[in-house]
Parts: structure tokens; C-alpha cells; sequence
């Protein structure tokens, strides 16, 4: 029997919610809460006192969700135990009880094990067990075809169970068009079409064309537990209701919809695909994998193509000039100017003109609501149908393990709830984000390489504790609160639903991640914590955007950060942090690949690092660095050390040039080639506000403390934690 868990345990947990300083306070998150909550997921509620809370995530993995009984994983029969069943054309000879032929078709009514073999050319296995009992579908070297209907159509039973032979191949195949009992009546609407629990096991290969709709498709629970299974759809090709679960096979889909998705939005504790181990090669005109509620998988070997892939996505004009969050909470423009971001000026939200229709009380108004209802609901139903994200899970997205080579041309890994990374190799190109949440993005494990998208990393909240991870965008590198995002495939405007309401926060306690970005690298439209790891940014090299960008504060206590970029718009962590920073411009720009190297008054190397682009600006802060400290800054010359993404480890700097000398005095030390300097504090038009074109008041790291709450650490020249 299958178990799930209650609605408030799937997806991941929050354990625990530590109370850091942000600009104000999240009510993004309460939004988001309510969705969540709808998705089976407990979320944190917004903290009080002008805080953003900081979340840790439960690890959950699929055996939290779904478990295999002895029938799901049996494969094992006897000939003097079942029923034998050999098809031959439009007649089938039987023998054993529980089976009867009529008119080209054969109709199982009794629980029990039934060997297929043979071909039936046109014509159905049904099964109509009535006493909700298990009945065991062994496909022992089996070809068969229905013109007009489902191949398998399993009307009745407690479950079912196929079993692919070892050694056999089989085949399901269908017509492109139904003929059903009359207008009201749309199932079947897959070649093997099930309103039972259908559990497919067994080492054999299993080919199945579903010229009508869906491959496989089942209105209770499906699962997966071995055999080789080849899928061709016009629509879906493995449809789960209630569950998708897989615990092993070698899964190739080729699919015009999508290529695994369950479909139950009415109970939170189903709806779900829980992936333990398996193959899947997976090529989709929609989405690849897609949950209603929660997704989580532990480990497999994953190849998605969605829509074309990448290459295929509309072309966003990204956020390149001037203006950071705008006054209206939209990337890259000034207010409202969406359009900038290459989000539709069109799309629009139908919501808000319903909530207006619905108060108002004249007739007129209420019809109004009634056709604006019903028109966003054909364009929610547009958008479904045409969103190309890789995995996409509506409640929460969680990967535990497994190697995942993913071309979307939207998001590649997508939840409309959080997404928590805890292990797993991942080579991403995506037309839209790399890794998309509503809520919270956590990745505390694995290797992820985003070569391409639109935005690298974006949520309302993102924490970096553990992995290694590499971003190439065109826009943003991270972004936490971005705005409605534009979503780069066709149709999918409004996918992704989170606006920004200026207090996410920007967590890096460990690992490492190293941004090559066109607009801005680490951006938070709240605020940044560095406690620990590695973060190095190369770009932009324009001036309308910056390698960091912040709105509320910067709070750098540990860790190893690098950004190297334009420096019209150059900020530094700040001026409250605990670990010093060094902010250095140039009067022109330094060719990519140049040497920065700084080192302390005694020689000892701080920094050896050559950026991948051009440069204006190179901001740095380490744990070596300490107050009232020598140091000298150099360009060019050589290094014979080892180079890991630009940076340097070991050997000797050679041949450089040194730019300036200076003394460490506050947080945060600005400089140019004339020496110390003060914080610029002309960012471009817009700065991070859209509007203004001055450094926020608060943490920008414009000057050095003036003393009281928040100064930096004593003489003792040690680094506070």
C-alpha cells in the first residue's frame, strides 16, 4: 500500500530561522508563504523589526515521500500460476481463468499473473477487475496496436503491475485519433492508460508510441522500478496523477508536451515525482520533469532538452543601462518600464483587475470580473502549456544527488516554492534563469556549471553554504529579488511570480562561486552576508550595472571575495562589516587577463588574480586583511602559480607594476592611482534604485566608521567572527 506523508512534510522542512539585520521587513515572503503552504510546504513567516529571516531547509529525500511494496518490485512468475494470453493477429488464445477473448480484444476481470506474448494488431488488453485486487501484466516478447483507442486500458483494479521480461522487447503503439462512446468522454488518452496504481518493473524493453496524446498515463499513482522504456508522444509522455515515482530503468521520452509530470493539484500530499535512481534521456517540447507539488530526486543520470533548448529561447534584451531595482520593483529600468528587462510591457497581471471587478457592486462590474477571470485563466492555461523549464516542481524542488546535463530554453531548475541543492553534478545552458525559485534557492553541495541563461541564480532569498558552482549570464550572475521575472521562452510571461519588495538577503557561508555576468554579478535588491567561502565576479564591463550591486546592506564577516568589472556603479561590502575590503579604480580600462596582485608590507601575497574581462574596478576582502596594515597594489607581471578561475595559488609574481601603496584605516578602504580616495558615490543614472544616482545611505561602504554600534575590529589586528 502506498503512504504519504501529511501536507506539511512534503518538500523540504524549515528547521530553523536565524534572525539577521535587512532593510525591512519580507513581506515577499508572506506571499510566498501562502503559496507554499498551498504546495504542502511549511515556510517561514516574514520576522518583525525591519529583519529578514535567514532559513535553513530540511534535507528530504524520496523515500519521505513514497514507498515500494513487494508487488511494485516482484518480477519473479510461474507458468502453473498464471494465465496465458498469446495473441496472434485479432485473436488471442488463453489459457488459465480470468481472461476472455471478444472481437479482437481481450478483458481481464480477475487479480492474478497474465503472460503476454505474440501480437495483437488491432485491439485492446483491458483490464476490469472489480475486486480491487493486483494484476500482473508480464510482457514476455509482446507487439500491441489499436487504431482508435488505448493499446492497455485499465479500467478497474487495485493495481497493476507490468512486468518487462528480461531479454523480451515489447511494444505499445496507438492511432492519432480516438473514437470514444460520445462527445462527454475523453479517456483513454494514452497508449497504456490506467485509473488504477500502475507500477511498471522488469529488466526488458518496453517501446511505446502515443500518436493520440500521452505515452504512458495513469489517474492514480505510477511508479517505475527497472526495465528500459522507450517513449514517443504527441502530448506527455509519463503522466502520474497522484505520483511519479522512479527507483530505477534506462528512460528515454520524446515528447511534444511534457516529458514526466504529475498532475494533482487538489490534495498537497499528492502531485508529486520522487526520483530515487534511473536513467533519463529526455527531449521536450514543454517542460522535462514536472511535479504539482513537490519534486525530489536522490541520484540518476539526466539529459533534458526543452523546447529546442536554449538556442530557442526569446531573446531578452537583459538589464544593460542604467537603473538597478526601479522605482516601481522592476529590474533594470526606471519604475515601471519593464520592457527594459525584455519582459512583454503587455504582460500583466490578471489578478489585481479581478480583486477590483469582484469589490465593485453594480452588475457591469461583476460581469467585468467574471470575463477577466475567465480570460486569465486561458492565459494561465497558455502559459502552462508552453513553459519549457527543465525540472519544475510547483512546491518545492529538491536534488540530492544525480549528473544533469539540461538545454531549457526557460528556466533550468525551477520551483514556484524553494529550490535546495545538496548535491549533484549539473552542466546547465538555459534561455532564462539557471536556477529559479520563488522563495528560497539554498545550494550547500555539488558541482553546477551554468554556461548559459539569462539570469544565473535568482530568488527571494538565496544562501550559498557548500559546492562549487560557476555562472555565466547575460544579465544578472545571482539576483536575489529581482522582480517579476520576463521568462525567456515563449508564452511564459508570467511563470515566475515573486516581485521584489527590497528585502531578500544574499547568503555565501561556503563553497565557491565564481559569476561571469554582463549586468550586474552578486545582486541583491536587499541585502548581503558573506560569512565564509569563496565569491569571485568577473564584470560587467559597462557602467550601467556593477559587479556588486546591493540596495540594503553588506555585511562581510568571513570568507574570500573577488569582483573585478566596470566601476561606474562600483560598490563594496560595508562600512559596519568586521573583515576589510579594498575598492580600487582605474582610469582606464585593463585588458582582460591582466595581473591584480596585492601583497602586505612584508611581501606576503594577499591576492594574485586575473580577471577573465576587461576591468575598471577590483574589489577585495580577505581574512588577510587587517587594520592598520602596508600594502601595496600591482598590475600586470607574471605568476608562477596555479591559476583556478583566475586565481592564483602558490609560486612567485614577477614583472608587475605597482599602481599605489596604501595603509588600512576602516572597513573599507578606497582607492585609485593616486592613493586613498573616498567612496564614489556616482553610480550612473538610476544607481541601485532606478532613480537616484547616489550610494544608499545605509552599508554602502562609502566611508569608514565613525565610531559607536558597528565599528571595525580593535588594533589587535585580528578578524572578528
Amino acid at each position: 500500500m502506498k503512504k504519504f506523508l501529511t501536507g506539511s512534510k512534503i518538500g523540504m522542512v524549515l528547521l530553523s530561522a536565524a534572525l539577521l539585520a535587512a532593510c525591512s521587513t519580507n513581506t515577499g515572503a508572506g506571499t510566498n508563504a501562502a503559496n507554499s503552504a498551498a504546495a504542502g510546504t511549511a515556510v517561514t513567516a516574514s520576522a518583525t523589526g525591519g529583519t529578514t529571516a535567514a532559513v535553513e531547509l530540511a534535507n528530504v529525500r524520496t523515500k519521505d515521500l513514497v514507498e515500494y511494496d513487494e508487488d511494485d518490485t516482484t518480477t519473479a512468475w510461474t507458468a502453473d500460476a498464471s494465465t496465458d494470453i498469446a495473441l496472434a493477429g485479432m485473436t488471442a488464445e488463453i489459457e488459465g481463468a480470468g481472461a476472455a477473448a471478444k472481437d479482437g480484444s481481450v478483458t481481464i476481470t480477475e487479480a492474478g499473473t497474465y503472460i503476454l506474448s505474440g501480437t495483437l494488431s488491432d485491439g485492446q488488453i483491458i483490464v476490469d477487475e472489480q475486486a480491487k485486487g493486483t494484476v500482473r501484466l508480464v510482457l514476455n516478447g509482446v507487439s500491441l496496436k489499436d487504431s482508435d483507442s488505448a493499446p492497455v486500458y485499465i479500467k478497474e483494479a487495485g493495481k497493476v503491475v507490468i512486468t518487462l521480461e528480461e531479454g523480451t522487447e515489447n511494444s505499445v503503439a496507438d492511432g492519432a485519433t480516438y473514437v470514444f462512446a460520445d462527445a462527454a468522454t475523453d479517456e483513454p488518452s494514452a497508449a497504456i492508460f490506467s485509473k488504477a496504481d500502475l507500477t511498471i518493473n522488469g529488466t526488458g524493453k518496453l517501446t511505446v508510441t502515443g500518436s493520440y496524446k500521452d505515452g504512458i498515463s495513469s489517474k492514480d499513482d505510477l511508479k517505475i522500478a527497472g526495465g528500459t522504456i522507450d517513449i514517443t508522444a504527441a502530448d506527455d509522455g509519463i503522466v502520474g496523477k497522484d505520483l511519479v515515482a522512479v527507483q530505477g530503468g534506462n528512460i528515454t521520452i520524446k515528447a511534444e508536451g511534457d516529458g514526466i509530470k504529475s498532475t494533482n493539484d487538489e490534495d498537497t500530499a499528492k502531485g508529486f515525482v520522487a526520483i530515487a535512481a534511473g536513467t533519463f534521456n529526455i527531449t521536450a517540447g514543454n517542460d522535462g520533469i514536472q511535479a504539482e507539488t513537490a519534486e525530489v530526486i536522490d541520484s540518476g543520470t539526466f539529459s533534458l532538452v526543452t523546447n529546442g533548448g536554449y538556442e530557442n529561447a526569446e531573446v531578452k534584451t537583459g538589464d544593460q543601462g542604467p537603473g538597478g531595482m526601479g522605482l516601481g520593483g522592476n529590474r533594470g529600468g526606471f519604475g515601471d518600464q519593464g520592457a527594459t528587462d525584455g519582459t512583454s510591457a503587455a504582460t500583466t497581471d490578471a489578478a489585481p483587475a479581478v480583486d477590483t471587478a469582484a469589490a465593485a457592486t453594480n452588475t457591469a462590474a461583476v460581469t467585468t470580473a467574471v470575463v477577466t477571470t475567465a480570460a486569465a485563466t486561458a492565459a494561465t492555461a497558455e502559459t502552462e502549456s508552453t513553459s519549457a523549464k527543465g525540472l519544475k516542481a510547483g512546491g518545492d524542488l529538491t536534488v540530492n544527488g544525480g549528473s544533469f546535463t539540461i538545454n531549457s530554453a526557460d528556466d533550468a531548475l525551477h520551483s514556484n516554492g524553494n529550490v535546495s541543492v545538496t548535491d549533484g553534478e549539473f552542466k546547465v545552458t538555459a534561455g532564462d534563469d539557471g536556477i529559479h525559485a520563488d522563495s528560497l534557492t539554498s545550494l550547500s553541495g555539488g558541482t553546477i556549471d551554468i554556461t548559459k541563461s539569462y539570469e544565473g541564480i535568482e530568488g527571494s532569498n538565496i544562501t550559498i553554504s557548500g559546492g562549487e558552482i560557476h555562472v555565466a549570464a547575460s544579465d544578472d550572475g545571482v539576483n536575489v529579488s529581482g522582480g517579476n521575472d520576463g521568462n525567456a521562452a515563449q508564452g511564459t510571461a508570467q511563470q515566475d511570480q515573486f516581485t521584489s519588495s527590497g528585502s531578500g538577503l544574499l547568503t555565501i557561508s561556503g563553497g565557491s562561486i565564481t559569476v561571469d555576468s554582463t549586468g550586474d554579478g552578486l545582486d541583491s535588491n536587499g541585502s548581503v552576508s558573506m560569512t565564509g567561502g569563496t565569491a569571485i565576479v568577473n564584470g560587467p564591463t559597462n557602467d550601467g550595472n556593477g559587479p556588486l550591486d546591493y540596495d540594503g546592506t553588506f555585511d562581510m564577516t568571513g570568507g574570500f571575495l573577488i569582483a573585478a568589472g566596470s566601476s561606474g556603479m562600483a560598490q563594496a561590502p560595508g562600512e559596519d562589516s568586521s573583515q576589510y575590503s579594498v575598492s580600487m579604480s582605474f582610469t582606464g580600462a585593463q585588458q582582460a587577463g591582466t595581473l591584480v596582485h596585492l601583497e602586505d608590507g612584508d611581501g606576503n601575497s594577499i591576492l594574485t588574480f586575473a580577471p577573465s574581462k576587461k576591468f575598471t574596478s577590483v574589489v577585495v576582502s580577505s581574512p588577510d586583511l587587517k587594520k592598520g596594515g602596508s600594502y601595496t597594489l600591482s598590475t600586470g607581471g607574471t605568476s608562477t602559480g596555479t591559476a583556478v578561475d583566475g586565481l592564483y595559488s602558490g609560486g612567485d609574481y614577477t614583472g608587475g607594476t605597482q599602481v599605489v601603496a596604501f595603509d588600512i584605516s576602516g572597513s573599507v578602504t578606497w582607492l585609485n592611482e593616486s592613493g586613498v580616495t573616498t567612496a564614489n558615490t556616482g553610480r550612473g543614472a538610476g544607481g541601485g534604485f532606478g532613480g537616484g544616482g547616489t550610494r544608499p545611505e545605509r552599508g554602502a561602504g562609502g566611508t569608514p566608521p565613525q565610531g559607536g554600534a558597528g565599528t571595525p575590529p580593535d588594533d589587535t589586528g585580528e578578524t572578528a567572527n
